[in-house]
């Protein structure tokens, strides 16, 4: 038995409950046949696949390292599951997304992350910032933190628009060695004081094993690109390349994060 196998279950979407207008992805709170509500993000959404991707990726690495996440679950969607839609344009949405889509667990009750009145301890700041330079993830800012307060615990949501190498990735490998200016935005940096601590801790969590183990459960459908002739399976080691190249790396988005912090403070 493989250790580090995931297990990611699949269901099926059987009800469209409301749709969350929030974002390029048009997500939408939906039912499955295993009678619990998810959040589920859309392959026809105007950012295709890519964003599941980088969602899928985002929130099981996130989860590995130890954080919050609500259960991601593959949701497939059958091809006349959109018909009876009177709303033209989630039906033309949800025509466009017949097959596996991304859902997330609806975490009832959770409030929006307010960092104006929650202040995270300092390690969990800072792996929080740390995980977010490792994915090149421009979307937690203050403007749009992507976490919940739910039974008092934060939990991490919407990693799509992370891993923003994987739109040109020709260089792949140049991009993985950069530093990530954007951290200087991040809603946590004034609180991560324990960057280097962080740094330590979770690259011994996130083996290759682990990343392997992640990517490797990307469906084959989110993979096929009309403009590429890479298969699957190829696309899968660009990505643990370059995600393993980056954590090799780590030394040079910590000291950008940590200079970023430094003007701040």
């Amino acid at each position: 038995m493989n250790k580090h196998k995931l297990e990611i279950r699949t269901v099926q979407v059987t009800r469209y409950v409301t749709p969350l207008r929030e974002g390029g992805s048009l997500p939408a709170i939906a039912e499955a046949d295993d009678g619990f509500l998810y959040v589920v993000k859309f392959r026809g959404a105007g950012q295709g696949t890519k964003a599941l991707i980088a969602d899928f990726i985002g929130g099981e690495i996130a989860r590995a390292a130890g954080f919050k996440v609500p259960e991601i679950v593959f949701a497939g969607l059958d091809e006349a599951f959109g018909r009876t839609e009177p709303d033209e344009e989630i039906q033309d949405l949800l025509r466009a997304s017949e097959g596996m889509n991304l859902g997330l667990h609806f975490l009832s009750g959770a409030i929006t992350f307010d960092p104006a009145v929650t202040r995270l301890d300092t390690n969990l700041a800072s792996g929080i910032v740390w995980l977010d330079a490792l994915l090149t993830n421009v979307d937690r800012t203050a403007r749009n933190t992507n976490m919940l307060t739910w039974h008092n615990e934060t939990w991490l949501i919407d990693h799509g628009a992370s891993l923003y190498f994987h739109h040109s990735w020709q260089n792949w490998q140049e991009q993985s060695e950069r530093p990530f200016v954007q951290i200087k935005d991040h809603v946590l940096l004034p609180s991560a004081g324990e960057l280097d601590k962080a740094d330590a801790t979770i690259r011994v969590i996130l083996t290759p094993e682990k990343i392997r183990s992640i990517v490797e459960e990307i469906p084959d459908t989110w993979l096929y690109n009309r403009d590429s002739e890479e298969t699957p399976d190829a696309m899968r080691k660009v990505y643990i390349n370059f995600l393993i190249n980056r954590i090799a790396h780590s030394a040079v988005f910590v000291k950008e994060a940590n200079h970023a912090r430094q003007s701040l403070i």
